[in-house]
């Protein structure tokens, strides 16, 4: 059989594995908050390998190795900025939120927690909250199913078309079908591919380049400076890598994870894997990538190419053809996982966020089950309309999306959970705050405006904002009071330390 039969088979045996996860997680899926959070039932291993696969998309394979293949480790920065983002959003936010969402009438989306949490009656923050999710996380799925078009245009030669519609229809059967569950099982196999992928390329390839020290003298023959963190760097623009890590407080898709864990001890344990998980995955497309400088500075003449294919072609050299289907059934895991956690979420918002409150009308929760498949696939359509043809400013809307989410959402997320003092006004203020700084610092062509990453000032002027706001609009709500103490309770008697 030629290499290309070898690698469709196993990534039909992928596509085929993540049909039947779905298949699995419809059968357990009953209610409404089964199909939105699981039940609030996940486990430790799940929730971790989820909230990961969720957020690192096609970038930790692709993204990360081929811009550390061409600038060398001064790129890792943004790394080390996420490693420690995430490891703060898992140890203050992670507890708190999965007690305080149930404590606040047991809210099973971001915007609901909001709302719930600040007794907003007039119910604006939760409509404009889930607005937001809804609008941009359908151009974000939007970009991931062209990712998807394009890993198999690139990869088998495949129509952009053709591509797009294997990817789209597996994401969205397995989403529609089996909800929340269905998501973060196949998050855990995609999580584990991912993982074990980046830890085989750099570990056969160290020995493909003559070990530690042959490897290391291939890369300082090419440029010593590939090597070193702060070649090339400036103050600002190590700041605006780092600062990478503030996102993670405002993405939906991530922090819902955290409302969806058992228990407060499984928090504790999942932030012990994630994190583990993270940077072993990072470390390992950071190795991928110096390995790959080294190994194509001994073999002159092979041509690699596209840096972001220097993962792929270095698993297609080293491994079995099969092995090598299930090296680029990784990439497309990274890309699907990403694309599932993002539907979810925006379904959500469009039926318990928008949908709830525009129709007022109580419906059984099989009704509301059948509505969230029926979101799922409607805004799968109108994201797959978008990505038909190559828009690259769906590509670019991606650019600043992270920003734009962690602007507008983190600062509320933090205050909410540790600021008694934080108003429904105060709130809404922050967030069209966050988001328009994001916007309008990301179209200014001034320098400092350029080299300074839009999430420093969007984030900041959020918090600056809600805070003076909600001093100025705040008045004593007993029930608020009564729930803040009872949340700090629940934490006291099981820390999440």
């Amino acid at each position: 059989m030629s290499d290309s039969t070898f690698q469709i088979i196993a990534l039909t045996i992928y596509m085929a594995a993540m049909l039947f996860i779905g298949w699995y997680a419809y059968r357990k899926t009953v209610n409404l908050t089964d199909y939105m959070l699981g039940g609030r039932g996940l486990g430790a291993a799940v929730g971790a390998l989820s909230a990961g696969a969720a957020d690192m998309s096609g970038w930790l394979l692709m993204g990360l190795p081929g811009a550390i293949y061409v600038g060398g480790l001064v790129e890792f920065w943004i790394a080390i900025g996420l490693v420690i983002g995430a490891y703060l959003n898992w140890f203050f936010v992670a507890p708190r939120l999965r007690v305080y969402s149930f404590v606040t009438s047991d809210s099973i989306t971001i915007p609901s927690f909001l709302e719930n949490r600040l007794k907003d009656s007039s119910r604006l923050l939760r409509i404009v909250s889930g607005a937001i999710i809804l609008i941009f996380f359908t151009f974000y799925v939007s970009s991931g199913m062209v990712a998807g078009g394009v890993f198999f245009e690139s990869s088998f030669g495949l129509d952009y078309h053709l591509g797009l519609i294997i990817v789209s229809g597996v994401v969205v059967a397995y989403t529609l079908f089996g909800g929340f569950l269905a998501v973060s099982y196949t998050d855990v196999v995609q999580g584990l591919m991912m993982f074990l992928a980046l830890i085989l390329v750099p570990a056969i390839g160290i020995f493909a380049t003559g070990g530690f020290s042959g490897t290391a003298a291939s890369i300082r023959e090419v440029d010593p400076a590939l090597l070193n963190f702060t070649t090339g760097a400036s103050l600002i623009g190590v700041i605006s890598a780092v600062a990478w890590g503030l996102g993670y407080f405002g993405q939906p898709h991530i922090i819902v994870r955290f409302m969806a864990i058992s228990t407060l001890k499984e928090v504790r344990q999942a932030r012990r894997i994630g994190i583990s998980w993270m940077i072993l995955s990072l470390l390992g497309a950071a190795s991928t990538a110096l390995v790959g400088i080294a190994y194509f500075q001994q073999n002159p003449n092979l041509n690699l190419g596209d840096p972001e294919g220097v993962f792929i072609v270095l698993g297609q050299i080293f491994f079995h053809p099969l092995i090598a289907g299930f090296m680029l059934a990784a990439v497309l895991a990274a890309i699907m996982s990403t694309i599932s956690s993002q539907l979810i979420v925006t379904s959500s918002a469009l039926v318990e966020d928008l949908y709830k409150i525009a129709f007022k009308k109580s419906s059984t929760d099989k009704q509301y089950v059948t509505l969230g498949r029926l979101a799922v696939l409607v805004i799968s359509l109108i994201a797959g309309f978008l990505a038909w043809e190559q828009n690259d400013t769906i590509l670019d809307l991606v650019a600043y999306a992270w920003a734009g989410f962690g602007a507008a959402f983190g600062p509320l997320i933090l205050l909410a959970l540790f600021w008694r003092k934080l108003t429904t006004w105060g709130a809404l203020s922050g967030m069209v705050v966050g988001a328009a700084t994001v916007i309008i610092w990301d179209s200014l062509d001034a320098e400092f405006a350029v080299n300074l990453y839009e999430i420093i000032p969007g984030f900041f002027l959020c918090l600056l904002v809600a805070v003076i706001v909600s001093l100025v609009t705040y008045k004593k709500n007993d029930q608020i009071e009564k729930e803040f103490t009872e949340t700090e309770r629940l934490i006291k008697e099981k820390p999440a330390k």
